[in-house]
């Protein structure tokens, strides 16, 4: 028997559900099996090696600037504006580089909640908000998919102090319109309620319906924008995120930046600096196969008459595989223990999504993905 116990808050605390599952994966590869990945939250791009000289070496092995490196918030400011019209942004002011837009998320949090305030959710809700919310003694209300930004600004209470909009969404691909977003940020402003709007998928659209939210930053000082070297830059494995906000904000998340990891790693730092333009040319091109590669997936979608939240971003479909309020949380265990297919359950993103599976399309190739298909149309047409 322990002599000791945890917080009250990480007892609560859920294994994500997507990572579980892809430890299962990385298990199965190891041991010889070839799984069908449907599950993984990141596309594997063709990302040549741009070397790393002594310099670069020789520097990285020490402490960076806590707000991130000054010439790569620069290039990342520019990035903005030429890629999302974001071009009143300071890279003094309204800009932090950190480990990833994961830990910029619960920062954020931890910059503006206090115990029992309330964060609005929509669903589909990426998996680590609730949980990311928990750590701060927050209390989550998930707003069902199906309600608009205008409904999630009238479902505002007097307890909540935080509103995530994920846009473009994971898991559904579906995006926000601009000028609704908008609205609600406006309405949130009026009654102290801080909007964080998470857009690690910001490059992955397949029109130009998505507008960033660092257009707005300027305008709006309860607005906190993340996003992510991980998805647009295909470097997840390198943990690089950045947050874009007001300059009151940028100060304290610098502080608790400081606090938890001093400064995102200095040699990645530097390499992403050094290569900008380099690695965004071969991403580009990388995310327009991708692109087309989604419109392949939602013919065999369709051709198997599968039903799934219209979207035109990301690499995810969020796919209706059992009636609503039922749970698809079981076969997608037995997909995986039987069928050697990986998917995550619906159950992970809201209250009222648990029909729904998210499929991603990012690792395997149209044959294997129809192969799957082929094999979960059969399991649901039974």
């Amino acid at each position: 028997m322990l002599k000791f116990s945890f917080s009250e808050v990480t007892k609560r605390l859920r294994s994500a559900k997507s990572i579980k599952i892809n430890e299962i994966i990385y298990k199965a590869k190891m041991s010889g099996s070839d799984p069908t990945v449907l599950s993984l939250g990141e596309a594997y791009f063709d990302i040549p090696n741009f070397g790393f000289d002594d310099a670069l070496v020789q520097d990285g092995y020490h402490y960076s600037h806590s707000q991130g490196l000054p010439d790569l918030r620069n290039k990342i400011v520019g990035y903005l504006a030429k890629t999302h019209s974001a071009a009143s942004l300071d890279m003094e002011d309204n800009i932090i580089i950190s480990m990833g837009s994961k830990a910029l998320t619960y920062m954020s949090m931890q910059l503006v909640l206090n115990p029992s305030d309330e964060v609005l959710l929509h669903e589909p809700a990426w998996l680590s908000y609730e949980d990311q919310a928990s750590l701060c003694g927050a209390i989550v209300r998930y707003i069902p998919y199906q309600a608009s930004l205008q409904d999630i600004a009238e479902s505002i209470s007097a307890k909540t102090k935080l509103i995530v909009i994920n846009n473009p969404n994971n898991p559904a691909g579906s995006v926000y319109n601009f000028a609704e977003l908008q609205k609600l940020i406006a309405k949130a402003e009026d009654l102290g309620v801080f909007v964080l709007v998470d857009e690690a998928y910001s490059d992955f659209s397949l029109t130009d319906e998505f507008t960033s939210a660092a257009t707005l930053v300027p305008k709006y000082s309860n607005l906190i924008m993340v996003n992510s070297i991980s998805k647009n830059f295909g470097m997840s494995g390198w943990r690089i995120g950045f947050a874009i906000a007001d300059k009151h904000i940028i100060e304290k998340l610098t502080i608790i930046n400081q606090h938890i990891v001093t400064c995102a790693p200095t040699m990645l730092q530097m390499y992403i600096n050094k290569n900008f333009d380099a690695i965004l040319d071969v991403c580009k091109a990388e995310i327009d196969i991708l692109i087309r590669k989604r419109l392949k997936v939602e013919k065999l979608l369709k051709k198997y008459n599968f039903r799934y939240i219209e979207g035109g971003a990301t690499f995810y479909f969020f796919v209706e595989l059992v009636a609503p309020g039922n749970n698809a949380a079981n076969l997608a265990s037995e997909l995986l223990e039987h069928n050697n297919i990986a998917v995550v359950p619906g159950d992970a993103y809201g209250k009222t999504t648990s029909h729904f599976i998210r499929l991603s399309f990012g690792t395997e190739s149209i044959d294997r993905i129809e192969k799957a298909l082929q094999i979960i149309s059969n399991k649901t047409s039974q």
